[in-house]
């Protein structure tokens, strides 16, 4: 049963559809759309449930282990991918021009609202100013506009929720903060739940305490000296979905790899659209269950193992033996 967020039906009835065309039987898949609560109620009290697989908040993945563990019954398993706050590490072995590129795609793409998406970015104090001084132009050069267009860059929010959940994280922002950039809007965009991405210049991981989904970079600096502290202190945010390291040191990547606990690390490049199949994704922790999603151990979690011995000794006399050559 394919159960999609309460803003996007139409995209899933689109995937169900060609599904279905594509020669998945009716009868295994089936759409469901409707309200997320009362839905999962109802879906979670059936006795012929037999798993599931949910991504989404944090908080609603908890509600859900929590109704399944107080349902009657056998315990199913439960697949969840919840988020996380992402961070890229700078350091001064970098190319800046390469940091930016990859900073825009992976903070900004899709307004932010990726659960891979780029949300803190850690710059080795020393290459700072300069990455910001660019940072700041390239913002300036974006077009938020109708995501229709092909000139636009960043497009709208889902919705009212999401748009107001963004704009308290930024009320805080402007208390406490120093406001790097601000992308330019466009006169058309006053309507709808278009919000500009902004860069915010942030004193420590505190002033992010959970995952805004929405298009705000939070923005920190840290001594050389401090790099392998700063990663203990990610860590210790409980998130471990996806990170990103720039750096031309091998033995900072592998220090990086070695300590950064989150499920997917990205080297060099930006940190986001992981191909399900041939680039697992996914994470533990606060960020989920795990396993990744679109590799093999995925699947492994929904079936049912099953070990058959067999003590060919005790068939006596009766035993037979087959060999078989290369040929069959």
């Amino acid at each position: 049963i394919a159960k999609p967020a309460a803003q996007t039906p139409l995209i899933a009835f689109v995937v169900v559809r060609l599904l279905h065309r594509a020669g998945v039987p009716k009868s295994v898949l089936q759409l469901l759309p409707g309200p997320g609560e009362r839905i999962a109620k109802r879906l979670l009290a059936d006795s012929r449930l037999q798993g599931l697989l949910f991504t989404g908040s944090f908080a609603t993945a908890q509600s859900l282990q929590r109704q399944i563990a107080g349902r009657p019954g056998p315990i199913i398993p439960l697949i969840a991918e919840t988020g996380g706050l992402n961070a890229m590490l700078v350091d001064s072995s970098a190319l800046p021009e390469q940091v930016v590129a990859d900073v825009l795609r992976s903070a900004f793409d899709s307004a932010g609202q990726r659960c891979s998406a780029l949300r803190i970015l850690c710059l080795q104090e020393d290459i700072a100013d300069d990455v910001e001084t660019m940072l700041a132009g390239a913002m300036a050069e974006m077009h938020i506009d109708d995501p229709s267009l092909l000139n636009t860059d960043v497009g709208p929010l889902i919705d009212a929720g999401a748009k107001t959940r963004v704009q308290r994280q930024l009320r805080r922002l402007r208390s406490k903060a120093r406001l790097i950039a601000e992308a330019p809007m466009q006169a058309d965009t006053a309507n709808g739940y278009f919000l500009a991405p902004q860069a915010w210049a942030i004193q420590d991981l505190n002033q992010v305490p959970n995952e805004v989904f929405g298009p705000i970079l939070h923005v920190l600096r840290y001594k050389a000296e401090d790099f392998e502290n700063l990663i203990d202190t990610i860590n210790a945010t409980g998130y471990a979905l996806t990170s990103g390291l720039h750096s031309r040191i091998a033995a900072r990547h592998e220090v990086f790899q070695k300590k950064m606990q989150a499920g997917n690390l990205y080297i060099n490049r930006d940190m986001i659209a992981a191909v399900p199949g041939s680039q697992p994704f996914g994470g533990h922790g606060l960020s989920g269950t795990g396993p990744k999603a679109g590799g093999p151990h995925y699947l492994q979690r929904l079936v049912h193992e099953q070990t058959i011995t067999t003590n060919t000794a005790a068939m006596g006399g009766n035993a037979s033996l087959l060999t078989l050559d290369d040929k069959d």
